[in-house]
């Protein structure tokens, strides 16, 4: 019995001890990309802007997610309008469905999902990029050529997610609208132009400046964690996948903390 309890303890304490170390290991990433932001700031403003290189990260954001976050945008829209219609049909309330889905996708189902699929596909992607050019030395090529890492590989990827993350985001929202109408019409028929009237009605000014200020926020922490993650790879091979796999969970988590921090701002408005 004695064996047993003392096991026990064991198993706990090395629980308790693992999960300390992963709560210390995330705030000090949390402290390095924030250090990180400085020096990215200090270069923004003294070096030359890599203005084709911006666009170009521009471009291949939008194209690797557009398609998955059209099909993310359809099934939301048609997930929430079915789960909700039950409860309304029952309290006479079916009108108030499309108000009611609109504001819910505007001011967080599109922002936080859009974010997290972003994290999932542009985080991982610039993570495992720059962490095979770490691997492969040509960062410390660029380097020692007096070429500034950062300001070519770094500012054009950040500024790219903080600019197009809003954009997705907004086309995010119109597809689950969309999503949603088509979800309305399985068991009524409602036309696009009334079931959009019926929709805004219901959304006001506040509903859409905060969730388009705070996705704002979440490309940022995207670009700047993904980024960090694969500028600071380790120089093995699978240091890759690590720097690619811990872009995306960090990112994630931050999302989540920004979220919350920008729906308490938001409740005080």
């Amino acid at each position: 019995m004695t064996s047993l309890q003392t096991n026990n303890n064991v198993i706990k304490n090395t629980f308790f001890n693992n999960v300390k170390q992963k709560f210390i290991s995330f705030f000090i990433d949390v402290a390095d990309v924030m250090s990180y932001l400085k020096n990215m700031i200090k270069n923004l403003f003294s070096s030359p802007f890599e203005l084709k290189e911006f666009f170009k990260q521009c471009y291949q954001i939008g194209n690797k997610s557009v398609g998955l976050i059209s099909i993310t945008g359809i099934i939301i829209g048609l997930v929430l309008t079915i789960q909700s219609r039950p409860p309304l049909v029952e309290f006479g309330a079916v009108a108030m469905l499309p108000g009611m889905v609109a504001i819910s996708i505007i001011r967080e189902m599109g922002p936080v999902i859009t974010a997290l699929i972003c994290a999932g596909k542009i985080g991982s992607s610039m993570g495992a990029e720059l962490g095979s050019m770490r691997v492969t030395e040509q960062i410390d090529a660029m380097e020692v050529s007096n070429t500034n890492p950062v300001n070519f590989l770094i500012i054009p990827r950040v500024l790219a997610t903080t600019v197009m993350i809003p954009i997705l985001t907004i086309y995010a929202d119109v597809i689950g609208i969309v999503g949603s109408w088509l979800g309305v019409n399985i068991k009524d028929d409602v036309s696009l132009t009334l079931f959009i009237n019926q929709a805004f009605n219901s959304v006001e000014f506040i509903d859409l400046i905060p969730a388009f200020i705070k996705s704002f926020f979440f490309g940022a922490v995207i670009g700047l964690v993904g980024c960090y993650k694969g500028f600071n790879a380790g120089r093995g091979t699978e240091s890759v996948g690590v720097a690619a796999n811990s872009a995306v969970v960090t990112a994630s988590l931050l999302l989540i903390i920004v979220d919350l921090v920008a729906v308490q701002i938001t409740d005080l408005l």
